[in-house]
C-alpha cells in the first residue's frame, strides 16, 4: 500500500469528458485521459454519458461528442493523448489562455472567447501573448483587438499598461502599432510617455496612431 503525501505544488487540472454508447472516438479520448489522470496530469477525471444524462450536455450547450472541459479549456472532437497531455500541462496558465484564445479566434469562435472574458476580466490579460506575436494571422489579431477594445476605458485594460507599454516597444512595426492604439483605448495619462517614445518613430504608421491616441487621452 503506497501513502499518498499531498504536495501544495500539485495543480493539476480536473477534466470533464462527455460521451454517448455510439461514439467511435469515445473510448479512444476516455482511455487516453484515465492514462493522464493516472500520470498525474489530470487532479480528477468524470465521463457523462449523454444518453443517460442529456441534461448534463444541454448545461455545456454540447451538441456532438466527444466534449472535454479540462481546466477552463474546452475541447470538441477528437484530439491524441500527446494533445491532450499538452493541454493539461497549460490549461490554467496564461500562456495556455493565450493558445486556447488564439485558437478560438482562428476558428471564427470569437464570441466564447468574449463570454470567458466577460466572465472573468482577469483573463484579457492572455490577449496579449496574440498582440504581440508576430505570426498571428490577421483575423487572429483583428478578433484580439475586438476583445482588447471591449474593455476600453476600463480599470481590466489599464492594469495592462505595463505590458501594453512594453509591446509598443517591440521591434515589428505592426506590434508597435497596435500596442500604441490599445495604450490610447486605456484613457490613462499614464500611457503618455510610451506614446510619446513613439512619435518618432520609423514607421509612420506607428507616428500616426501613437498621435492620435494621445489625443484621445487628452480629449
Amino acid at each position: 500500500m503506497h501513502a499518498i503525501i499531498p504536495s501544495k505544488t500539485m495543480s493539476a487540472p480536473d477534466a470533464l469528458l462527455l460521451i454517448s454508447t455510439h461514439c467511435p472516438h469515445c473510448p479512444a479520448m476516455l482511455s487516453a485521459l484515465a492514462d493522464l489522470l493516472k500520470q498525474g496530469a489530470v487532479g480528477r477525471l468524470e465521463a457523462v454519458n449523454l444518453e443517460q444524462h442529456p441534461e448534463v450536455g444541454q448545461a455545456h450547450g454540447v451538441r456532438s461528442v466527444p466534449w472535454l472541459r479540462i481546466g477552463r479549456i474546452e475541447l470538441a472532437g477528437v484530439h491524441g493523448k500527446a494533445e491532450l497531455a499538452e493541454w493539461a500541462a497549460k490549461a490554467d496558465s496564461e500562456a495556455g489562455m493565450a493558445d486556447y484564445f488564439h485558437m478560438l479566434l482562428k476558428e471564427g469562435q470569437l464570441p466564447r472567447a468574449q463570454a470567458m472574458i466577460e466572465a472573468d476580466p482577469a483573463l484579457l490579460a492572455a490577449v496579449l501573448p496574440i498582440v504581440g506575436n508576430v505570426d498571428a494571422s490577421l483575423n487572429v489579431r483583428l478578433g484580439a483587438g475586438v476583445l482588447l477594445e471591449n474593455f476600453a476605458g476600463s480599470e481590466t485594460l489599464r492594469a495592462l499598461l505595463p505590458h501594453l507599454g512594453e509591446l509598443s516597444q517591440h521591434e515589428d512595426a505592426r506590434i508597435r502599432a497596435d500596442a500604441c492604439h490599445y495604450l490610447g483605448l486605456t484613457g490613462d495619462a499614464a500611457a503618455r510617455s510610451w506614446l510619446d517614445a513613439r512619435l518618432k518613430d520609423g514607421d509612420a504608421d506607428v507616428r500616426e496612431i501613437a498621435t492620435e491616441s494621445l489625443q484621445n487621452i487628452s480629449g
